[in-house]
């Protein structure tokens, strides 16, 4: 591996919280609650779980025969109880669950008895079309709260949701449909997109031309005049909701049951089927929406994340629902109508907890600190970051321009096979731009060799969780031997994240991408996302990527892509520039061969940069899975 000290030597900086910020924090102090944990990791974990209601506690915590796990063995629950019953029990019955925003300034507000009413009802409406405990139920719907109705209704019966990104195409979906073999589909007849109305109603028509175990497909139809559906295969939404009866009892599940599948799509292959379980999730969404983002009885908290990811499910609508917070959800784009739209609702709304991905904070960067500065954004008191390293200079603009150099930056590294946070910086902690941060008490991680053993400070090495924790993953579904490729096997099993990362002497953890992204020019192994970054700590680049081409010489030689910021022109002497900057910021082994400038970067529509579509294109190869590439 690369020793990256001369890379993270630029990225020391350290941000030391005020003193209102750490007493604010629910983990006042890291290392004695770390140890607390490690000196009992069950009971740990019994404590949190114990905030919630069960219909029936455990016999166990967890039973751990490598590498497949129970959590709260035995335990009956349902965490549509825990997301509505449980607060209306607490008084929280006239208290907002969700404000949504549509693009056309529309405005929908649930309080929790409201939504607790719809949940029941629509749950009802997919009983009535024969939906039964455990099958599975395909939403591909557009950011509108029908879609949180849809997924709490399924959850309600113990159906198994599997929510599809409304930005798919057929071929997508139908995989997911046939995949998962879902019994009914969800679907919106449109979405509205940059002020079009994108159909979706004809992309599920085509999806579901070789997909033989749907039954039903229910419609929300938002389009005027309403959109014609087939007799005794298409239902409208609202008019199966409007007929069906108004209680429906929570189904008692097991902590094991199937909650939902949720695909991901892998470098090669069809996309993995990652399947999380009842009790162990919601645990795990519950704990770190409170004990990580540390969202407050009062706040309004949002998370920009579409529900059709992972982030969207626990941090947009589970964990926040499970703590009986107040969500802020909107149709709305960064830069539509204009790049200033998410800091005037944030103003609007009185946002409080503000949680999005480094691909848009860097857009934002492009077009300077005019736009934010328009709008009242001293409502903020944590700002959030997750989907990819959040890079130093974007969290210096993220904690100056946005935050005001007052709102601690909490950079989550996670993933969809984790279910909730593992690695981040607590509210209250010094923050190290760079470094996403230590592993939450609850979670244990390492830098670690190929053999299992910890690395020294500031060596790269790969990442991995050493430990079960609630929130994984169960199964990859219909594909064991996928599910235990995660798992190493060696003399030191671990969970592989398939991220290489270091740690510094403090326990930080800076990611530096995954571990299929390493270059190997001359015999010497860079990382592309160390490159990415320097290139970014350059005040003319908004964004970049960087790609291994082969060389008969040197193995590969490494070539950039590159955004400029907004004004930039390409010449001679900023291409010299930027070589240079590499070169002072890394050595002269990761200067790159080639820049191309382009105005956009293949990425998924999470927003990470999908590097292996910009080789195959180089390459003129098939770039493989391409699902999840935001068109």
């Amino acid at each position: 591996m690369t020793n990256t000290t001369q890379h993270t030597e630029h990225t020391q900086k350290v941000y030391k919280p005020a003193p209102e910020y750490r007493n604010d924090a629910r983990i006042k102090d890291y290392d004695l609650s770390y140890l607390n944990f490690q000196k009992d990791p069950e009971d740990f974990w019994r404590r949190i779980a114990s905030d919630l209601l069960w219909f029936r506690p455990w016999d166990k915590v967890k039973d751990w025969e490598y590498p497949h796990a129970r959590w709260f063995v035995n335990a009956k629950c349902n965490i549509t109880y825990n997301c509505l019953e449980r607060h209306l029990k607490n008084n929280r019955r006239n208290k907002v669950a969700l404000f949504w925003r549509g693009e056309d300034g529309t405005e929908k507000i649930y309080t929790y008895d409201r939504l607790y009413k719809a949940v029941m009802q629509f749950a009802n409406a997919l009983q009535d079309l024969g939906v039964e405990k455990g099958d599975v139920v395909c939403i591909y719907m557009p950011t509108v709260p029908e879609q949180v109705i849809a997924m709490l209704a399924c959850a309600r019966i113990g159906a198994v949701h599997t929510v599809v990104f409304a930005g798919y195409g057929a071929s997508s979906l139908n995989q997911r449909i046939v995949g998962s073999e879902a019994k009914v589909v969800i679907t919106a007849d449109a979405s509205m997109r940059r002020g079009k109305s994108i159909p979706l109603k004809p992309i599920v028509e085509e999806a579901l031309i070789h997909a033989p175990s749907v039954e039903r497909v229910v419609v929300l139809r938002i389009q005027d005049p309403p959109t014609c559906l087939l007799d005794d295969f298409e239902v409208d939404f609202y008019q199966i909701m409007k007929k069906a009866e108004k209680n429906c009892p929570a189904e008692v599940m097991d902590a094991e049951d199937t909650l939902f599948i949720l695909y991901t799509s892998g470098t090669t292959g069809a996309p993995k089927g990652i399947v999380h379980t009842c009790g162990g999730y919601m645990v795990g969404a519950y704990y770190t929406t409170k004990y990580v983002l540390n969202v407050k009885d009062d706040d309004v908290y949002w998370c920009t994340a579409d529900p059709g990811w992972i982030t969207g499910h626990t941090y947009a609508i589970y964990g926040p629902l499970l703590l009986g917070s107040t969500i802020f959800m909107t149709e709305h784009t960064p830069d539509y109508p204009d790049v200033g739209i998410w800091w005037q609702l944030i103003e609007s709304y009185g946002i409080n907890v503000f949680y999005t991905a480094p691909t848009a904070i860097r857009m934002f960067m492009r077009y300077g600190e005019d736009w934010p500065n328009e709008y009242d954004l001293s409502s903020l008191r944590i700002l959030a970051s997750v989907g990819e390293p959040l890079n130093p200079e974007a969290f210096e603009w993220f904690y100056k321009v946005i935050g005001k150099q007052r709102c601690p930056i909490i950079d989550t590294w996670w993933q969809t096979e984790t279910g909730s946070h593992m690695i981040t910086t607590l509210a209250g902690e010094e923050m190290k731009p760079g470094y996403a941060g230590k592993p939450i008490p609850g979670i244990m991680a390492d830098v670690i060799d190929k053999d299992g053993n910890p690395v020294p400070p500031h060596q790269a090495g790969y990442l991995a969780i050493t430990a079960p924790w609630p929130s994984m993953m169960r199964h990859v579904h219909n594909d064991e031997e996928r599910y235990k490729s995660y798992w190493n096997t060696g003399k030191q099993p671990y969970y592989s994240t398939n991220d290489l990362a270091i740690k510094d002497e403090d326990g930080y953890i800076m990611i530096l991408g995954r571990s299929d992204d390493l270059i190997i020019v001359s015999g010497h192994n860079i990382g592309t996302a160390e490159v990415e970054s320097a290139l970014i700590s350059h005040h003319a680049v908004a964004e970049a990527a960087a790609i291994g081409k082969p060389d008969a010489v040197k193995g590969n030689l490494l070539k950039v892509f590159v955004i400029l910021i907004e004004g930039k022109i390409v010449n001679e002497k900023l291409i010299h520039d930027l070589k240079y900057h590499v070169r002072q910021t890394l050595g002269p082994i990761a200067v790159p061969s080639e820049i191309e400038f382009v105005d956009s970067l293949p990425k998924t529509r999470s927003g990470k940069i999908m590097r292996r579509v910009l080789k195959a294109q180089e390459m003129g190869i098939d770039p493989g899975d391409i699902s999840t590439l935001d068109e």
